[in-house]
């Protein structure tokens, strides 16, 4: 016996069939899952991004320090064959941007960033005691 779906409020339906179609963004989109690794040599950033080129995704440092990540929507569109039709299709790809602030110990010039089985995974190495000593500074008041 296969499962049945079945919705108990007319409600929902009537929203759906209104705002989850080709014309509106769906409104339900989210961001990916982020996880973030610390040990003592470097933080480890892995976003989730199944299907995703490493072609559509940048990574940068703004003029204010933060870590920019965007991944971009550049689906290549398709012919369909004309024989059938979706009857349901929930499959779909949104822009992402998110700015991070960085901790203070992060080396920024040595950032590296790379695109593996649908995880892009940003390295931030720390910088060592001695880097972190130079950063800081002793202000005189007079």
């Amino acid at each position: 016996m296969l499962p049945v779906y079945v919705k108990n409020s007319w409600f929902p339906t009537v929203f759906d069939d209104f705002l989850n179609n080709d014309f509106l963004p769906r409104a339900n989109a989210t961001a990916p899952a982020v996880n973030v690794k610390e040990d003592e040599k470097a933080y480890t950033m892995e976003i989730a991004a199944p299907g995703i080129k490493k072609e559509f995704c940048r990574v940068n440092i703004n003029q204010d320090g933060n870590l920019c990540i965007a991944i971009e929507n550049k689906l290549e569109h398709k012919e369909e064959d004309k024989k059938s039709h979706f009857i349901r299709r929930e499959f779909s790809y949104s822009n992402y941007e998110q700015n991070y602030t960085l901790p203070e110990d992060v080396d920024k010039d040595k950032i590296a960033a790379k695109v593996e089985n649908g995880i892009l995974t940003i390295a931030m190495p720390k910088l060592r005691k001695e880097e972190q000593a130079k950063l800081t500074k002793t202000i005189d008041i007079s």
